[in-house]
């Protein structure tokens, strides 16, 4: 089955593999990662605070995202956004967003229903004594929230944020849709070009499995040592 195998093609490729393509794998998912995370939070905040208006909000939004396909919130986004804004600009033409831009937001925007779904477990976990105490030594519910629970929570919540972005990284290879040269975007045109196949999708294969088992022994050696902590 592999007599014709040909790892020369896999070799050559590689530069063009990891600068190009692995480097806008990873700064797609950091970014995605970072907004989804800051959005996620406030949307947790909105469900948690007392104003029901507003958890309804954040709840009907957080259902949205999550009962929709990635992949078709990308295509929504890439192709029908532009002409909501011509309609709300009423410009002439559609609103060009650009695929970098689309598949960001995107991300951001999706991740962030998740996001915020651990952040309001871990915000949970946290003893109610505790933000009881700092209201009666003065502390606003901001200052609350920022010095003495989210801090918390982020720590408690640390290896399932990091579980979560691991399935964004492998996510981000849906970019491919959009002609995106991310790491499997860059790993199809080598073996389009080539004509190898076989040889450049299961190298593309291995190193997605690769990173993300080395990512996942992170985690595990992280949630023993904040269990030590605890």
């Amino acid at each position: 089955m592999f007599s014709n195998f040909d790892f020369d093609v896999i070799i050559r490729a590689l530069p063009y593999l990891f600068y190009e393509g692995m480097s806008f794998t990873l700064m797609l998912t950091a970014l995605s990662a970072l907004g989804g995370l800051v959005f996620g939070t406030a949307i947790a905040l909105m469900r948690l605070s007392g104003y029901k208006t507003l958890g309804r909000i954040a709840g009907l939004y957080v259902d949205f995202m999550r009962s929709l396909p990635l992949v078709l919130v990308i295509f929504w986004f890439y192709f029908l956004v532009p002409y909501i804004g011509q309609w709300l600009t009423g410009a002439a033409r559609p609103i060009s967003v650009g695929a970098f831009a689309s598949s960001l937001i995107t991300f951001i925007m999706f991740e962030a229903a998740y996001f915020s779904e651990i952040m309001r477990a871990g915000i949970q976990s946290i003893s109610r004594g505790q933000p009881a105490a700092a209201s009666a030594l003065g502390l606003t519910y901001a200052q609350t929230m920022r010095y003495v629970v989210l801090p918390q929570a982020f720590r408690n919540m640390l290896p399932v944020l990091i579980t979560q972005t691991i399935v964004l990284f492998q996510d981000t290879s849906l970019v491919y849709v959009l002609s995106i040269t991310d790491f499997l975007g860059a790993a199809s045109k080598v073996a389009q070009r080539d004509g190898r196949l076989v040889e450049m999708y299961l190298f593309a294969a291995i190193v997605y499995f690769t990173i993300s088992c080395i990512a996942s022994f992170g985690v595990r050696r992280l949630q023993a040592r904040i269990a030590i902590i605890r």
